[in-house]
């Protein structure tokens, strides 16, 4: 568990990701030719359940609200509260107009029209993703918001994540889960119509499922197996430190916790620690501790990891924040676990893992939105760029691109 600092730059996940996009190719082709058959097969392939249905009917959405504990709607409320006011507040007013007396130059944003939403299953139920996807996509606008789950052991949804899905704004839940899911978000079927882009986290047959369609339907990221990465010095409790590695490892088979510290101490003390969580009940073989000579040299680590989620517990960690080129999500101080930003703190844990968090960012209202750009120039506008326009148009051989200008310049 205890490797080496130069080990952790060494472990594979994209080169993993590359495989499984193979396998999922004839999942992909399959409901794209035979739709809803294949749904109804494919689920019964590899969940071992025969569909109650394809899409939830109203009525047992409504029906799932007598079923879900008070207390846990109480708790989705909360969280929907503080994902909403966090959004909505960095999601300030984008469109602009630029008077430039001769010219004007604007931009404007608009919503999709349509999202689809895959809110993983299969080991354990995530109601709070449909709130990390659907609060923003309503935010931004978006019309239809389309999530799909896998089926529970009955062939329908949970209770909790149609609740979920209902006070996050979701128009339409599919049990559909996997790779089938992702293709049926794509391309439609009989019952699920196609959306303009996908978002949303998942095992790692999902995210290859992401990747090969995107080539004809946008998504947001690659977004699973999760991964941590902690960054902690002597002065931290070990437990914690433990429990946000071990808390990582219960997402998935293949998610990844790595621990960086200064402190030979403190690394013997959380693999101790990890050991006593864990237990039987979880393996530890995706949990490396690392000892480093410096802080500095720690982030100059997690910046070429990029990790998912970035833990800062040392000594004046908020003064490095500026230093961080690379991560999903950062969590600053031994009171900042991953589980907050996962739940209620309000920002989002739909995020880029397998080091895509060097060129892309966790789910937003941005995510919803394409920008529009306009321009409304008076003849002395034309006037004042003409020559150049004519001038680069003739260069590329774009004749009657020049000629457009010049006729109006006589």
């Amino acid at each position: 568990m205890i490797v080496n600092s130069t080990e952790i730059l060494k472990m594979k996940r994209k080169a993993a990701l590359d495989q499984y996009i193979e396998k999922v190719k004839e999942i992909v082709e399959k409901v794209k030719q035979e739709g809803d058959k294949a749904l109804i097969e494919l689920t019964e392939r590899f969940d071992g359940v025969k569909l109650k249905y394809i899409r939830v009917p109203e009525e047992e959405i409504d029906a799932a609200y007598e079923v879900v504990d008070d207390e846990i709607i109480d708790a989705l409320e909360v969280a929907k509260e503080n994902i909403s006011k966090f959004h909505s507040v960095t999601s300030v007013e984008r469109d602009m107009r630029l008077d430039f007396g001769d010219a004007v130059l604007g931009k404007k944003y608009v919503p999709l029209d349509s999202a689809g939403i895959y809110i993983p299953g299969g080991r354990a139920s995530y109601p709070s993703t449909a709130l990390m996807a659907g609060i923003p996509a309503s935010i931004a606008g978006v019309r239809r918001i389309a999530a799909c789950t896998p089926p529970d052991e009955k062939g329908g949804v949970k209770p909790l994540t149609l609740v979920a899905c209902d006070i996050a704004g979701i128009n339409e839940i599919y049990a559909i889960g996997g790779a089938q899911a992702i293709a049926a978000l794509a391309y439609g079927t009989e019952t699920v119509k196609k959306v303009e882009k996908i978002v949303g986290p998942g095992n790692i047959y999902v995210t290859a499922a992401k990747m090969l369609v995107q080539k004809d339907v946008p998504i947001d990221m690659p977004a699973g197996p999760s991964e941590i990465l902690i960054i902690a010095d002597e002065t931290v409790n070990a437990r914690f430190i433990a429990l946000d590695a071990v808390a990582q490892l219960e997402h998935d088979p293949m998610a990844i916790a790595v621990v960086l510290t200064t402190s030979k101490k403190l690394a013997e003390e959380i693999e101790k620690e990890a050991k006593d969580i864990a237990e039987d009940k979880l393996s530890l073989d995706n949990l490396k501790i690392a000892i480093v000579e410096s802080i500095d040299e720690a982030i100059e680590i997690s910046n070429e990891f990029a990790p998912e989620h970035l833990t800062m517990v040392f000594d004046d960690a908020e003064k490095y924040i500026e230093k961080i080129k690379h991560a999903g999500s950062v969590f600053i101080g031994e009171y900042s676990p991953v589980a907050a930003g996962d739940y209620a703190s309000g920002t989002n844990h739909i995020l880029p893992t397998s080091g895509y968090a060097k060129m892309y960012s966790g789910v937003s209202v941005e995510t919803f939105l394409k920008h529009i750009t306009y321009q409304m120039l008076t003849k002395d506008g034309l006037k004042r760029i003409g020559e150049s326009i004519i001038r680069l148009a003739n260069a590329e051989g774009l004749q009657f691109h020049a000629k457009s200008v010049e006729e109006r310049l006589r």
